[in-house]
């Protein structure tokens, strides 16, 4: 991710939300525009599918505790409206935000900002040489996938479109045109910081002016990347979703996502599942749930039904006579499949449907039943009776 990135794209106006907005916030606002804006769901939309790399490069950055701290450090430090010469002017390719800020700390691994000031009350202006770029990570992508309740149930291979930012394959991610290199910066020496005097005995450190902070000048910038180095990859795959995925479940896969650089480990895919609603069938964890209409008759004298199951077979199902309205039962083993492989089961409420429209010979035989089963106020102990 560049500098011009981090340091002049307000996410937070991105994605429609406060500084101060809580992670869950940020996550309900990155789903809502990804899916109405997926490429999926609006294809050959090109300003539905800016939209969404837009705001998946906000939620990326935003939903990361430490990159959101140092997103917010940055742009504290230099007003959130810093800007950057373009490819041809003073300066060459825009430098990527580790670029910037990885000599501010060398020596001593990632030490975030503590180093940028690291000049301020030294005695001396003697800046650091540069060092070997060594291996960074690749980035982490996010995605969203919508499936079938048969799918989340059993389990499926689902093939996804991801967007991420990847070292440009022009130049390698040096940002210089095939068969040239950049040159260590003369100004700095390759630091990229420049010690500067803040009045009486105080220095300050900042980006070089010259080389923006990178530590090298790209006199020739490649034409595809524009001297910046990265470039956006568009991939297909294919991803398995686990069996028993629940709807809104993040799941992470790791090394798909972004490559790294310089030998680095590539990023993860986190996937977040949409699970469309069944028609008949319903989940309480490994369990499915299923409700079965019977008769009164059925209900009070017992019977043997047929009952559809997930797998698509028919089972038999034995009422017991004087079977409540709302009585749950359980087949064994017809549920959604567990992680060891074996199957939940499948719970059946029975309803009790009463008849829309009674006949006359139909209403004198249950007056006759009434008036034999000869059965109490059912309601008196509503009354303390």
């Amino acid at each position: 991710m560049s500098t011009k990135d981090w340091l002049e794209k307000d996410y937070y106006k991105v994605l429609g939300v406060s500084k101060n907005a809580a992670p869950d916030e940020i996550k309900k606002a990155f789903r809502k525009i990804a899916r109405d804006n997926h490429p999926d769901q609006n294809p050959g939309d090109k300003s539905a599918e800016a939209r969404f790399k837009e705001a998946s490069e906000a939620n990326a950055v935003l939903s990361d505790v430490e990159k959101r701290k140092e997103y917010d450090e940055a742009r504290s430090l230099f007003g959130g409206g810093f800007r950057f010469n373009r490819p041809g002017q003073p300066g060459g390719a825009s430098p990527s935000f580790e670029d910037l800020f990885r000599n501010a700390g060398q020596g001593a691994g990632q030490q975030g900002f503590g180093d940028l000031f690291g000049g301020l009350f030294s005695g001396g202006g003697a800046t650091r040489r540069a060092t070997q770029r060594g291996p960074r990570r690749g980035a982490d992508i996010e995605g969203d996938v919508t499936i079938t309740f048969e799918q989340a149930v059993e389990g499926a291979t689902v093939t996804m479109r991801t967007v991420s930012d990847q070292p440009c394959p022009s130049c390698r991610g040096t940002g210089a045109k095939a068969g040239t290199l950049p040159r260590v910066c003369p100004t700095c020496e390759g630091s990229g910081m420049q010690t500067t005097q803040a009045g009486g005995v105080f220095q300050m450190s900042e980006p070089c002016t010259d080389c923006l902070g990178r530590g090298l000048i790209v006199d020739t910038p490649c034409p595809d990347c524009g001297g910046s180095g990265r470039g956006k990859s568009t991939k297909t795959m294919n991803v398995r979703i686990p069996a028993g995925v629940d709807d809104g479940q993040r799941i992470r896969l790791k090394g798909k996502g972004a490559a790294g650089e310089n030998g680095g480990a590539p990023g993860d895919l986190y996937v977040s599942v949409h699970v469309t609603p069944h028609k008949l069938f319903g989940r309480s964890g490994s369990n499915l749930t299923l409700e079965v209409p019977v008769t009164f008759t059925e209900a009070s004298l017992g019977a043997d039904i047929q009952i559809p199951t997930m797998q698509g077979q028919r089972v038999k199902l034995r009422i017991p006579p004087s079977t409540p309205n709302g009585r749950t039962m359980r087949v064994r083993g017809r549920g959604a499949r567990k992680a060891d492989g074996t199957n939940g089961d499948l719970l059946v409420t029975i309803k009790v449907e009463v008849p829309d429209d009674l006949s006359e010979e139909a209403k004198a035989a249950l007056q006759e039943y009434a008036e034999k089963a000869h059965q109490g106020n059912p309601r008196e102990a509503l009354f303390g009776g």
